[in-house]
């Protein structure tokens, strides 16, 4: 197979993600993880565009909220209706498991921050990567399960003597400092 880049492509704009209840989604995503809600939208029911461009039943409906986790994450959560919607969350085993990671600056501390919160799951107690994964030996990690049953991760790599080239906010204020001084 002849694999060629996507042209035009640019940056990640967004990834999205299915809940069973949207407010409360939102909610979560708000006062736990200081996102801003940007907007709401609904689409469908409608026979003859819900099949074709979201690949769903025709009596399917959504209501979507976009959400932007500062500073440059956005995240699409829908809620969708539909007469044969499947309720099960894949586990991080199954064909289309998946889980949102953040990095923080203590991970011992949101831990004991999300354990007060309602319908939080920890799972496990804290994680730190070893020696035989040298280049990110120190790293300190948990799962967590929000109230809804969205697999999420905390990363803290503040131990973590030679890190891969992870790109975040300074590198951006870099790359634009870069750009604005360039001929």
């Amino acid at each position: 197979m002849s694999t060629r880049r996507l042209p035009g492509l640019m940056h990640v704009d967004h990834a999205a993600f299915t809940v069973p209840d949207l407010d409360e989604a939102v909610d979560f995503f708000v006062e736990v993880l200081g996102a801003e809600e940007l907007y709401r939208s609904r689409r469908g029911p409608d026979a003859s565009a819900m099949p074709v461009n979201f690949e769903v039943p025709m009596d399917a409906a959504l209501e979507l909220s976009m959400l932007r986790l500062p500073p440059n994450l956005n995240i699409e959560l829908f809620q969708w209706r539909t007469s044969d919607q499947r309720t099960e969350h894949p586990r991080h085993s199954d064909r289309g498991g998946h889980h949102l990671c953040f990095a923080v600056e203590d991970v011992d501390e949101a831990i004991a921050h999300l354990s007060r919160v309602p319908g939080v799951r920890i799972l496990g107690e804290r994680k730190e990567v070893g020696r035989d994964s040298p280049t990110v030996a120190g790293n300190r990690w948990t799962y967590f399960v929000t109230p809804w049953g969205l697999l999420m991760e905390l990363v803290d790599r503040s131990r973590v003597q030679n890190p891969p080239n992870f790109v975040g906010p300074a590198d951006w204020r870099r790359s634009a400092d870069r750009s604005s001084t360039q001929p």
